[in-house]
């Protein structure tokens, strides 16, 4: 866990509350697995205080449960938690371009859609590798760069929440799937191109779209067509 500068209590706390969330979406901490302060202050060389500073962010951000007496674990998402956050992405996404689109897109900086357009690339090049941990990072930082745009750091936040969480239901289940380059959604440009254009409607579209897959793919888990199970 590097650190440029200083290493505060704060500091170490967010070094170690990232670390841990990288964790969870590469899958080697798994849904339902315990741990304690202990184990994660011995397992990063660090005293117990930031490490239960950064347990607690991640219990507040829904990534992690805890136990008066067991300690902490990774939370286990149901298919129908699932769909619930993939529609509330869905309204509040659609509501949040319609709101771009009536202030005449004031708010699309060109070096915002500039640096957005690296991540889409960058995404787009992980889905065709099949890099899930690769492409899960761009795709984060795609959709939090993309929110600049927005200026409301509550609705940002909120939705980065969502995400994470959504990262954290699906990385089990796409492990190992021989269908995964089908699975990563690839038309990142595409909002950035609509975006660009100030086309309100090609966004809200292509994202709908999106949305549409990721529920399909939830009923496709929910309707047993396919017996995929989380690895352990």
């Amino acid at each position: 866990m590097p650190a440029s500068g200083p290493v505060t209590r704060n500091t170490l706390r967010q070094q170690i509350a990232d670390a841990l969330r990288d964790e969870v979406l590469a899958g080697r901490l798994r849904p339902g697995q315990e741990f304690t302060v202990k184990q994660i202050a011995d397992q990063y060389g660090v005293s117990a205080t930031p490490v239960r500073e950064a347990l607690v962010d991640l219990t507040a951000q829904s990534l992690l449960d805890s136990d008066q007496h067991r300690g902490f674990r990774v939370c286990r998402i149901s298919v129908a938690d699932f769909r619930g956050m993939v529609e509330a992405r869905s309204l509040i996404t659609d509501g949040v371009f319609r709101k771009l689109a009536e202030s005449g897109w004031s708010g699309a900086r060109t070096d915002v859609l500039l640096a957005v357009r690296r991540r889409a690339e960058e995404a787009a090049r992980a889905a065709r590798a099949g890099d899930l941990d690769i492409f899960i990072g761009y795709d984060l930082r795609f959709w939090h760069e993309l929110g600049a745009l927005v200026d409301n750091p509550h609705i940002c936040g909120f939705l980065h929440r969502l995400r994470l969480r959504c990262w954290v239901f699906s990385v089990p289940y796409l492990r190992g799937d021989p269908s995964l380059k089908d699975r990563l959604w690839q038309d990142h440009a595409e909002v950035v191109d609509a975006v660009t254009r100030a086309d309100a409607e090609a966004v809200r579209a292509v994202i709908a779209a999106h949305h549409a897959q990721m529920l399909a793919w939830a009923e496709h888990l929910a309707s047993g067509e396919r017996l995929e199970r989380p690895q352990q």
